[in-house]
């Protein structure tokens, strides 16, 4: 925020309301000078990094269980939903992304407001019972599976991943590419983990337990969380200059704009490798022993993907990695995997998209914190993700439809 002053020579009858506009200006200025000695004050610091361990749990236990959609893709349709369409079976998982994108507005601004306790404990909570009630639901349930494990987790995820971003974006100024890359390493081990032991529980204790077994640990990771987090709410001159939840402003920011715009179209494909490379190495490879760890090597490339981004963004500058990554992304799943020829292509293609992707999710909260102001990050973030939530939501169905035309 700028302020500005008018120069020249005033008449005696406008000098009052002069003096006062530029009193409320400075008080202003100091009032954000504050704001921002604040967030460097808390930058380091023990409390600083156990918020920062605590959003990874989350992270962990809620955008880790989205990462593992593409082990659901598998197993709905080869045994849960034998008879739904792939593409409908994917629709639950992309409306789940939706969802959580298009509640990030109110999420983050309810963040800004009250911190991120109340909503750490709204989204532990629902995470927890989807699974629970998804444990419940018999084979062929289409409608039931698509309203628990679409609509509900999602909306009850979309609770936990903004703070999450919202609460380390305050804390950390000087390395907060880093921190929010830390961050975002929880879905992608969520994506490894939650497969790997839902693959091992299944031939034992079947889905049911399993899913029950996995909302135990989501209540474990939430938990913990919920004891070692601590945001900033805003204070009352935030409160009073944000008038409504969404926050659609940042739009005038040319530099938003276009960002919002180029992830918008990053995100369409994003998320068609993990759903389906599986899925695909099945029906192109039958009887393979590889295919099910292709999921898992993405999620742990893209550990590696999102930490070497945070450590040069902070170097060399967020927007200078990532309009190379998302074209390094698009490039490798046009031709590294469309023109594979054998398994070992695969699973190169597997690792270098893990790497490059990575980028796409990790960097465009860090660079919204750096043009946005003091006391709308939560707002002016849930707003972008919330334009985003339509390119998440129709991209992997159609290409589901396309693959099937094709």
């Amino acid at each position: 925020m700028f302020v500005t002053t008018t120069h020249g020579v005033a008449k005696s009858s406008s000098t009052n309301s002069t003096e006062s506009s530029s009193t409320k200006n400075e008080d202003q200025h100091h009032h954000l000078d504050d704001n921002d000695n604040h967030n460097h004050n808390h930058h380091d610091g023990r409390s600083a990094h156990l918020t920062l361990l605590g959003s990874f749990l989350v992270f962990y236990a809620s955008f880790g269980l989205m990462s593992s959609f593409g082990f659901f893709q598998d197993f709905y349709a080869r045994e849960f939903l034998v008879h739904t369409p792939e593409s409908r079976i994917a629709f639950i998982g992309t409306l789940q992304m939706a969802l959580t994108n298009l509640m990030a507005a109110v999420s983050g601004a309810l963040c800004d407001r009250y911190g991120v306790k109340y909503l750490f404990l709204c989204s532990g909570l629902g995470t927890m019972l989807s699974l629970l009630m998804l444990s419940f639901v018999a084979p062929a349930q289409f409608w039931l599976v698509f309203l628990i494990h679409g609509v509900l987790m999602g909306l009850s995820i979309s609770f936990g991943v903004q703070p999450a971003l919202t609460v380390v974006a305050q804390r950390f100024t000087q390395h907060r590419a880093l921190a929010m890359g830390l961050v975002s390493t929880g879905s992608a081990l969520g994506g490894i983990g939650f497969p790997l032991v839902f693959g091992h529980l299944l031939p034992k204790v079947g889905f049911a337990v399993a899913l029950r077994l996995a909302a135990l640990k989501v209540a474990v990771c939430y938990a913990i969380a919920l004891c070692i987090s601590i945001s900033r709410p805003g204070g009352r001159f935030e409160a009073k200059n944000s008038a409504c939840l969404i926050d659609f402003r940042g739009f005038l920011d040319p530099r938003y704009a276009v960002l919002c715009v180029g992830t918008w179209f990053a995100i369409l494909g994003l998320w068609l490798p993990a759903y389906y490379i599986k899925t695909y190495a099945d029906n192109v490879y039958p009887g393979n022993n590889i295919s099910k760890y292709f999921l898992c090597i993405i999620n742990g490339c893209s550990i590696v993907g999102a930490v070497l981004t945070g450590l040069l963004a902070d170097r060399l500058g967020h927007l200078t990695l990532l309009w190379p990554a998302t074209l390094i992304s698009s490039l490798l799943t046009l031709f590294l995997w469309l023109l594979s020829r054998n398994l070992t292509t695969l699973a190169l293609f597997a690792c270098t998209y893990g790497l490059a992707a990575s980028s796409v999710t990790t960097l465009p909260p860090a660079i919204i914190s750096q043009i946005t102001p003091s006391g709308q990050l939560g707002a002016r973030t849930g707003a972008f993700y919330s334009v985003i939530a339509v390119s998440s939501l129709i991209g992997t169905p159609i290409g589901a439809q396309l693959a099937i035309l094709t």
